[in-house]
C-alpha cells in the first residue's frame, strides 16, 4: 500500500535511507552520506504532502518524494520541457531487506500515474553517475539522460539528470 507520509513515519524513513546508504557503500556507490538525505528534507516533504511511503502489513519499507519545486541546481540543465508543468522525483528508497521485490518500481509507477492524472507534462530526476543499477532502472522506464549536475557535499562525481515526457 502506498500512502502520504506522516510525521510519525520520519524515524523509519531516515532509518531506511541510512540502510540504503550503507548498502550502496558496500557496492562502492557513494551516493548518499551524512549530508544527504537529511531529516529536514523529509520534514519539508511531509509538510508539503510530497513524501509517500510504501507499507507492507503496516510497516514502512520504502519511500519517494514527488516534488513540485525545482531546486536551483537544475536550472543549468537543458530540459526537454519548459518545467512549468513538471515534477521532480527525489529520495526513492527501499529497505535493503525488501529490495528486488518490485517495490521501487511500484513507487515509480505510483509517481508516474499520479503525474499523468494531475496533467503533468514531465517527470525529472537525477541519479548518481556511479550508480549503474539506478541508471538502468530509469532508462528501462523510458527516462532520457540529459545533462550532469554536481552536489559537492555528496561526491566529486556528477549526477545524471533524466526526464520522462508524457
Amino acid at each position: 500500500m502506498i500512502r502520504l507520509a506522516e510525521r510519525s513515519d520520519l524515524k523509519r524513513v531516515l532509518q531506511i535511507t541510512r540502510l540504503c546508504a550503507r548498502e550502496m557503500d558496500s557496492r562502492k556507490v557513494f551516493q548518499w552520506n551524512q549530508h544527504y538525505p537529511d531529516q529536514q528534507s523529509f520534514v519539508n516533504d511531509i509538510n508539503k504532502n510530497e513524501l509517500y511511503v510504501y507499507c507492507i502489513k503496516g510497516k514502512v519499507v520504502g519511500c519517494v518524494s514527488i516534488c513540485s519545486y525545482m531546486d536551483k541546481v537544475y536550472s543549468k540543465v537543458t530540459w526537454k520541457t519548459s518545467g512549468e508543468n513538471s515534477i521532480y522525483i527525489h529520495r526513492l528508497a527501499v529497505d535493503p531487506k525488501h529490495q528486488q521485490q518490485g517495490i521501487g518500481g511500484k513507487l515509480m509507477d505510483f509517481a508516474e500515474n499520479k503525474s499523468k492524472l494531475d496533467g503533468i507534462e514531465s517527470i525529472r530526476l537525477d541519479t548518481f553517475s556511479q550508480n549503474k543499477v539506478n541508471q538502468n532502472f530509469y532508462e528501462q522506464r523510458g527516462y532520457v539522460k540529459l545533462d550532469d549536475i554536481y552536489f559537492p557535499l555528496q561526491s566529486g562525481h556528477p549526477f545524471h539528470c533524466y526526464e520522462l515526457l508524457f
